[in-house]
C-alpha cells in the first residue's frame, strides 16, 4: 500500500471540508482510523504533542461518525503498515515517508462503516473546541515573548539564542514541556546547570533581587505586556511553504513592537482581540529549580 501524504488546511482556521477516503486503518485497540487525501482536522503531533487533537465527525455516504482523537500516522517508502506515533522510527517530516493525518472513530464504527475506500467524507471540526485550544497556543506564544522580556536582566551573558525582539530566548532555552488544554497553556521550564552555563542567573547579585524573591514583580511585568498586546488587537496568521502536513510553518503576530514569528504546528487565533483578558500565574518550586507559567486566556 502506497499513501500520498496528508494536505491539511487548519493552518488558515479551516473546521470544515471534504475529501476522498484513501484507507481505512485499525489501531493495536481494534479502533478504526479513516486516512483521507485532505482534511481541516489537527492531529496530535508525535513528536512534541503541546496542543490535543481535533475532535469533531466523519460522514459517508449520509452516516455521521463521531471523529474522538485524531493521530500522525506515517507510512514508509516500501508500503507495509502504517505506524502511529511512537512506532514511527523515522524523524518527522522525512521525505522518503508519507505522513498521514488519522482520523480514530469509536469501536462501535468498525461495524457500520463498511466499505468506504475511494468515497467522499464530509469532515466537520468541534469549532468550539478548536477556538480554545487556538486561544491557548497564541496565549503560549505571547506568554513566551513577555516572559523572555521580563527576564531579560537575569542574563550575565549573551546564550546565543534570541527572539523576534532581540531578548534571550528563555522560553526555548529553559522549556521542559508545554501543553495546552481548552482552559490553559501550561509551559514548564528547568532552571538547571545547563541554564546557569548559559548564563542564566537565579541568585541575588547586586543588581537584582533572587528571583523567588522577584516573582511577583516578573509576573506583573508579563500580565501588563499581555494586556498591552491584546488591547492592540494585534493580528494574528499562520505562514504556510505548503499544504503538506509536515510543511515547517511559522506562527506570525504584528505586535505594536514589530512582527513576531514561532515556529508552530498547532493551530490559533486570526487576530488578538478575539480575547478579553491573558493572564499568566507563575510558580516557581521549592528548591529552585522549576519555573511554571499557567496561562489563562479569556474570549471575548
Amino acid at each position: 500500500m502506497t499513501l500520498p501524504t496528508t494536505h491539511v488546511s487548519f493552518p488558515a482556521g479551516t473546521v470544515r471540508g471534504e475529501a476522498a477516503i484513501l484507507a481505512v486503518h485499525r489501531l493495536a485497540d481494534g479502533r478504526p482510523a479513516v486516512i483521507t487525501e485532505a482534511t481541516p482536522f489537527h492531529p496530535l503531533d508525535h513528536t512534541w504533542p503541546d496542543q490535543p487533537a481535533d475532535h469533531g465527525s466523519l460522514t459517508v455516504d449520509g452516516v455521521e461518525h463521531a471523529v474522538v482523537d485524531c493521530l500522525t500516522g506515517a507510512l514508509g517508502p516500501d508500503g507495509g503498515d502504517v505506524l502511529v506515533g511512537a512506532e514511527i522510527p523515522v524523524r518527522r517530516g522525512d521525505e522518503d515517508w508519507s505522513w498521514l493525518v488519522l482520523h480514530v472513530l469509536p469501536q462501535s464504527s468498525a461495524e457500520t462503516l463498511g466499505e468506504v475506500v475511494g468515497r467522499t467524507a464530509q469532515l466537520q471540526v468541534d469549532a468550539e473546541r478548536r477556538g480554545l485550544l487556538s486561544a491557548a497556543h497564541s496565549g503560549c506564544h505571547l506568554l513566551a515573548l513577555a516572559l523572555n522580556e521580563a527576564l531579560a536582566p537575569r542574563w550575565r551573558k549573551d546564550p546565543g539564542r534570541a527572539d523576534a525582539f532581540g531578548n534571550p530566548d528563555f522560553d526555548s532555552l529553559a522549556m521542559a514541556s508545554s501543553v495546552m488544554d481548552t482552559e490553559a497553556s501550561t509551559d514548564t521550564y528547568r532552571l538547571g546547570k545547563s541554564l546557569r552555563k548559559k548564563g542564566f542567573g537565579t541568585e541575588a547579585t547586586e543588581d537584582l533581587p533572587a528571583l523567588a524573591d522577584a516573582l511577583p514583580a516578573v509576573a506583573e511585568a508579563v500580565n501588563r505586556q499581555l494586556a498591552a498586546w491584546v488591547a492592540a488587537d494585534a493580528a494574528v496568521r499562520i505562514e504556510v511553504p505548503g499544504p503538506e502536513l509536515t510543511a515547517r510553518r511559522r506562527w506570525h503576530c504584528e505586535l505594536p513592537a514589530g512582527p513576531a514569528e514561532i515556529f508552530c504546528g498547532g493551530t490559533h487565533l486570526h487576530h488578538l482581540g478575539e480575547l478579553s483578558e491573558l493572564r499568566t500565574e507563575l510558580t516557581l518550586s521549592a528548591d529552585g529549580s522549576e519555573l511554571v507559567a499557567v496561562t489563562r486566556p479569556k474570549r471575548a
